[in-house]
C-alpha cells in the first residue's frame, strides 16, 4: 500500500487537492475516477510513511489516535458522518488508515453502518473501540462514543510511553555496564595472560579473572552468538501470549514491580469500564471487555468469577471484593456508585487514585533499581580490578 498525493478537477471545474492510499498509481487513478474526478496530477509519496529501506512503517497506536481524534472533533463540531469520513480518506495519515477510511466511505455510502464498516477495516482497534461505537450509534451519541473511545486509546499509549521512558535511563546504564565489563575481559585482562605460567601462585580471585579474560578472548564470537540467539529465543517467548501472561504473573509477586503492575492493571480496568458504563452498554458487556485490558491471568480468572457472581443477581462490589479482586478503597468506592447511582463516577475516582498510586510505585522503583543497576556493574567491575591486581602483586611478591 502506498501513498499518493494528487490534484483533480471536480464536475464543476474546481482544482482538488489530497492524498489517498492505493496500491499502484492506477488503483489510484481508478479511485479518483469513480469519484468523477478528473486525475490533474498523481505523484507517489516517498516521505514520512516510509522507512530508510522503502518499506512503509508500522501503523501506531498514536496514529489511530489522531485519525480518530480527528473524525470525533468533525463530528462533534456537526459535520455530516459520510463528509468527515470522505475528509479523513483524503488527509495526510498512515496508508492503512487512509485505505481504511475509503472503505468506510464506500460502505457508508452503500448504507451500511459506521459500526459495520469499521468493523470489517483491517485496523488493530482495542476490543472496547468498536463496542462504544456500536453502543454510540444506539443511543445517538456517536460523536461522543468516538471521543471517549479517542480518550481510552490515548490513555493507554500513555500509560505505556510512560512505562517505557521510565525504564530507557536504567536500561541504558546496564548495557553500558555490561558493555563495560566484556570490555575489560576481552581486552584488558588477556594483556596480564602471562601471569597465568604461575598460577600455582595466584590468588584464587587472580586466578578466575584471568581464566574468565582468555576464555572470553578465545571464545568471543561463540559468546555473542550464544548472547544473540538467547536473545532471539527471549523476544520469541515473549511474543507467545501464554508466556507473557505468565511473565506479567510473576512481575506481580516481586515486592515493588507487584504492586505497581496491579495498581496499573486496576486503573486500566476501571477507566475502561467508567467509559463504556457513560456510554449506556450493558454491564455485563463491559465487564467482559474491561478485562482485555488485564494480562495477569490470576486476575483475570478472579475477574471472570466476578462476571459470573453478577450474572447470577450479586451486586458489582460484592463480587469482586469476594474474589479479591480490588483493594478495600475499590470496593468502597464501586458500592457507593451502585446505591448513588453514579458507578462510571465513582470508577474514573478509583482509576485517578490507582493511577496517582502506580506513578509513586514507579517513582519508587526506579529509587532502587538505579543504585541497585550501579552497585551491581561497579562491583564486577571492581571484582575484574581486585583480580588482576592481586595477579600483579604476586607476581612482583615472587620476583623480589
Amino acid at each position: 500500500m502506498a501513498l499518493f498525493h494528487f490534484e483533480a478537477l471536480n464536475a464543476e471545474g474546481v482544482l482538488l487537492q489530497g492524498s489517498l492510499a492505493a496500491e499502484s498509481e492506477r488503483e489510484a487513478a481508478r479511485t479518483l475516477d469513480k469519484r468523477g474526478l478528473a486525475v490533474v496530477a498523481l505523484v507517489a509519496d516517498a516521505g514520512q510513511l516510509r522507512t530508510r529501506k522503502g518499506r512503509v512503517r508500522r501503523l501506531r497506536l498514536q496514529d489511530q489516535v489522531v485519525a480518530f481524534h480527528e473524525l470525533a472533533t468533525m463530528l462533534l463540531s456537526g459535520v455530516a458522518l459520510a463528509e468527515a469520513v470522505a475528509s479523513q480518506a483524503r488527509s495526510a495519515h498512515h496508508p492503512r488508515l487512509l485505505a481504511g477510511f475509503e472503505s468506510i466511505s464506500i460502505a457508508l455510502r452503500r448504507g451500511q453502518s459506521f459500526s459495520d464498516a469499521l468493523a470489517a477495516v483491517d485496523l488493530p482497534l482495542p476490543p472496547y473501540f468498536l463496542t462504544l461505537i456500536r453502543a454510540g450509534e444506539q443511543a445517538g451519541l456517536l460523536a461522543q462514543s468516538l471521543a471517549d473511545g479517542v480518550a481510552q486509546m490515548e490513555y493507554d499509549d500513555q500509560v505505556r510511553g510512560e512505562i517505557r521512558q521510565a525504564l530507557t535511563y536504567p536500561s541504558v546504564l546496564v548495557l553500558a555496564g555490561l558493555g563495560a565489563v566484556v570490555m575489560m575481559f576481552t581486552f584488558v585482562v588477556p594483556r596480564f595472560a602471562s601471569l597465568l605460567n604461575r598460577d600455582a601462585d595466584l590468588p584464587f580471585l587472580a586466578w578466575a579473572v584471568l581464566n574468565g579474560g582468555m576464555f572470553a578472548r578465545e571464545y568471543i564470537g561463540w559468546i555473542v552468538a550464544a548472547v544473540v540467539l538467547a536473545a532471539v529465543l527471549g523476544v520469541r517467548s515473549f511474543a507467545n501470549p501464554h508466556t507473557r501472561a505468565r511473565g506479567y504473573q510473576w512481575l506481580e509477586r516481586l515486592p515493588v514491580i507487584g504492586p505497581w503492575r496491579v495498581e496499573s492493571e486496576t486503573a486500566s480496568w476501571a477507566k475502561v469500564l467508567a467509559t463504556l458504563l457513560g456510554n449506556r452498554v450493558p454491564l455485563l458487556d463491559a465487564l467482559g471487555l474491561a478485562q482485555g485490558n488485564v494480562r495477569s491471568p490470576q486476575r483475570r480468572a478472579r475477574l471472570d468469577e466476578a462476571v459470573r457472581a453478577v450474572r447470577a443477581g450479586t451486586p458489582l462490589a460484592d463480587a469482586l471484593e469476594e474474589q479479591a479482586a480490588l483493594t478495600a478503597t475499590g470496593y468502597n468506592l464501586i458500592r457507593v456508585g451502585e446505591r448513588s447511582g453514579e458507578l462510571p463516577a465513582m470508577l474514573r475516582s478509583l482509576a485517578k487514585l490507582c493511577e496517582n498510586a502506580g506513578r509513586v510505585r514507579m517513582k519508587q522503583f526506579l529509587a532502587l533499581l538505579e543504585p541497585i543497576a550501579i552497585m551491581l556493574i561497579g562491583g564486577i567491575i571492581g571484582v575484574i580490578m581486585i583480580g588482576i591486581i592481586l595477579a600483579i602483586t604476586s607476581a612482583n611478591d615472587i620476583a623480589v
